[in-house]
């Protein structure tokens, strides 16, 4: 017996499943409150987002060496009246910033109120430091200053907007992330469970395991977090929990598949489980490394959120797989087959799956197998089009939420009457003795509306702020940045460094653009490693890789035009592409792993054509309800008033029904059908004599009940 399979008897055995459902008992009962713990572990600063070696990096932590206020944030707060501000105006506005200087998270004067040229607004400026509380301190600051305000005579309609108010309004969006998507996880994944199942009590056990696997790796992460330096910010653990909880449900469906099966052919549950784990365990860990792999290429980002999310989300996966394979079966053992009720397997019962609806779709694409994967192909072909108005770039403020928050309206006032750039100044350090120079090749870039007279001195080093005519977030300020840059380079000796939110802004999107070119090729490289390993080919993860990348641009294609045209965002961000990339290529391989080690399986029996055919009927059921659950838990990212979200939950979603139930069970089928036992070349098989399929009337597997004499369950 192979070593995975002693360890699947070891599993399910009388007495070791009583010890593994008590060992993951304790388990959770030590992981849940640490699990709790890992929203306070969080880091949503801006160090956290950069890339570790970007120039505005740089001037990031030199800020806030020198001033110790390098995570302050301005919060600028606008008043305006249609016709011109009054004396009262200016009095109440002036009571504000004395009351707003009083705050305690506000340890320097407000600036203000500075008048608008046209007369119509008033404006000042508070830095706010959030202290340890990050995004949530700054929330609940700029919650004070939205009360007062609102404080204004009738007429003067006031906002709070800036760079703080911008992060209270994102902050706000996460804000009870972990609830809302687990309780929409969940809920969407008993639905599909039970229409999959037809059970009132199966779904339980999946997901219970699931929400085991999530609360451990969960606290896994956070002592990493705490006291290993893993990087985790609010997107990382949004991801994060969809991804366990979707990939555990997948890996649940599967054992609980074959186990059924399993259970028509041998009377003793134990035995079932035994051979069930024996034969699904390859596919499954197969699986969940190649996600984990693909995951782990991420470290190779220069985006510290990019890099941070890679060993977070492996982690996942693999506490996922371990609970799967270990916790489910104990708990499936321990029930017996009343859990299947009222569709209870029984002992010598025929195989369903083998007259289904798979089986009728298998013979179908076997009449024209190269006629369905060459229009297959051309479909998925057609759809990637739409990948050309993919609009890629820094999304602006205005264009990162779903609705218009409170921050965004202040935006628009303050760029009707002030320059746009007020409050996100481009941010230039350089030596002291070069200062003067470096401020005359910096005030006179284009783009700049002015520059600040007297530096700010710290470390023999002159800190200067310039304000951009255009808004901080728009690709014109970027241009103005790159002058600057190559402005202040110039001047002779002065060790110049560029940086501010918009420069931020810059050198995210171009490390961005350098990760995908730089990941996007590891992560098919350890794909084809792992699949070349599991179906002992070449041919074979050549085929199915191509498969899933064009199912890549097809998703992004239709995606693209579904963001344009239907719910009107403007456009995607640089690393988007880079996400559903990863997810969708790993997620995509999995349903060709489950599909293709059966074929693989039976082929050696069979012949391949056969046993391509056997393979889809047997499988094509549960690949398509862990489609549909994997869907279903990204989808639910759309939940959040987040367009980066919205977006990679729609485009992994329509992804991975795309994958499911066109190129796994068409394409896939199609070519291996049309390929033969060539699929398998170099290895052995490859050389086996294949036969023709006709079995639209044969029965492909006879059922040959094991173990009459062994113990009845």
């Amino acid at each position: 017996m192979s070593a995975l399979g002693r360890a699947a008897t070891a599993v399910c055995g009388p007495r070791t499943k009583w010890v593994l459902a008590a060992f993951w008992l304790a388990v959770f009962v030590l992981a849940y409150p640490l699990s709790a713990k890992l929203m306070g572990a969080q880091e949503n600063d801006a160090a956290s987002w950069l890339p570790a070696d970007a120039e505005s990096t740089r001037v990031f932590e030199l800020q806030q060496d020198a001033f110790a206020a390098g995570e302050s944030l301005p919060a600028i707060l606008v008043y305006e009246r249609q016709g011109g501000v009054t004396a009262e105006d200016a009095a109440a506005v002036a009571q504000h910033a004395e009351q707003i200087g009083g705050l305690e998270s506000v340890p320097t004067a407000v600036v203000g109120p500075v008048p608008s040229e046209d007369g119509e607004a008033l404006q000042l400026i508070a830095q706010i430091d959030p202290g340890n509380g990050g995004w949530f301190e700054i929330g609940e600051v700029v919650d004070q200053m939205t009360e007062i305000v609102a404080a204004t005579p009738d007429g003067l309609a006031g906002y709070v907007t800036g760079p703080a108010g911008v992060a209270a309004d994102f902050a706000e969006a996460f804000e009870g992330i972990d609830s809302t998507l687990l309780y929409s996880a969940m809920a969407v994944v008993i639905v599909i469970l039970l229409l999959s199942y037809r059970s009132p009590v199966l779904w339980l056990l999946p997901v219970l395991s699931a929400y085991v696997a999530l609360t451990v790796a969960q606290a896994v992460v956070y002592l990493l977090a705490e006291y290993a330096d893993v990087t985790v910010n609010a997107q990382t653990a949004g991801i994060l929990l969809v991804l366990v909880f979707g990939a555990s449900t997948d890996y649940a469906l599967l054992i609980v598949a074959r186990y059924r099966e399993e259970l028509r052919r041998h009377e003793d549950r134990h035995q079932a489980m035994a051979a069930a784990l024996g034969r699904a365990g390859p596919a499954i860990i197969a699986s969940a490394a190649t996600v984990a792999v693909g995951m782990l290429c991420l470290l190779a980002a220069e985006m510290n959120s990019t890099r941070g999310m890679g060993p977070v989300l492996a982690i996942g996966i693999a506490v996922g797989l371990v609970a799967m394979l270990t916790l489910l079966p104990a708990l499936l053992v321990i029930v017996g087959r009343w859990v299947f009720w009222p569709a209870r397997p029984r002992f010598g019962s025929a195989e369903p799956t083998e007259t289904g609806v798979w089986a009728r779709a298998g013979n179908g694409i076997a009449r024209r197998p190269r006629t369905v994967w060459i229009t297959t192909t051309l479909a998925l072909g057609a759809l990637a089009f739409g990948l050309t108005t993919l609009d890629t770039g820094v999304l602006a403020n205005r264009d990162s939420f779903v609705d218009k928050p409170a921050s965004i309206a202040g935006e628009e006032a303050l760029a009707r009457h002030f320059p746009a750039g007020t409050g996100s100044p481009v941010l230039v350090v350089a030596d002291v003795a070069a200062a003067e120079d470096v401020r005359a090749a910096f005030a006179g870039t284009d783009g700049i509306a002015q520059v600040s007279d007297e530096p700010r001195v710290a470390g023999g080093r002159a800190f200067l702020e310039g304000t951009l005519e255009d808004a901080p977030d728009n690709p014109a300020a970027q241009d103005t940045v790159d002058r600057v840059r190559i402005a202040v380079h110039a001047v002779p000796g002065a060790d110049v460094l560029v940086g501010g939110a918009t420069a931020i802004n810059l050198d995210a999107q171009r490390a961005a653009e350098r990760d995908s070119r730089v990941i996007i090729p590891l992560v098919l490289v350890a794909v084809f490693v792992i699949l070349a390993v599991l179906l002992r080919a070449l041919l074979a993860p050549v085929i199915l890789i191509a498969t899933v990348v064009l199912s890549f641009a097809a998703a992004l294609g239709v995606s693209a035009l579904v963001f344009e045209h239907v719910l009107g965002f403007a456009g995607v961000d640089t690393a988007f592409p880079l996400f559903v990339f990863v997810f969708l290529v790993a997620l995509g391989i999995d349903y060709n792993i489950f599909l293709m080690t059966r074929v693989h399986e039976e082929a050696r029996r069979i012949g391949t054509r056969r046993g391509a055919l056997l393979g889809l009927a047997a499988t094509g059921g549960v690949i398509t309800s862990a489609g549909l659950v994997l869907a279903g838990t990204f989808s639910v990212l759309a939940t959040l008033p987040v367009v980066i979200f919205a977006e990679i939950g729609f485009a992994v979603a329509f992804g991975v029904l795309l994958d499911t139930l066109v190129v796994r069970s068409v394409l896939v089928t199609g070519l291996t059908l049309d390929i033969g036992r060539w699929m398998w070349w170099p290895s052995g098989l490859a050389r086996r004599q294949d036969v023709d399929v006709e079995l639209a009337a044969e029965r492909p597997r006879e059922l040959r009940p094991a173990g009459r004499h062994a113990r009845h369950s």
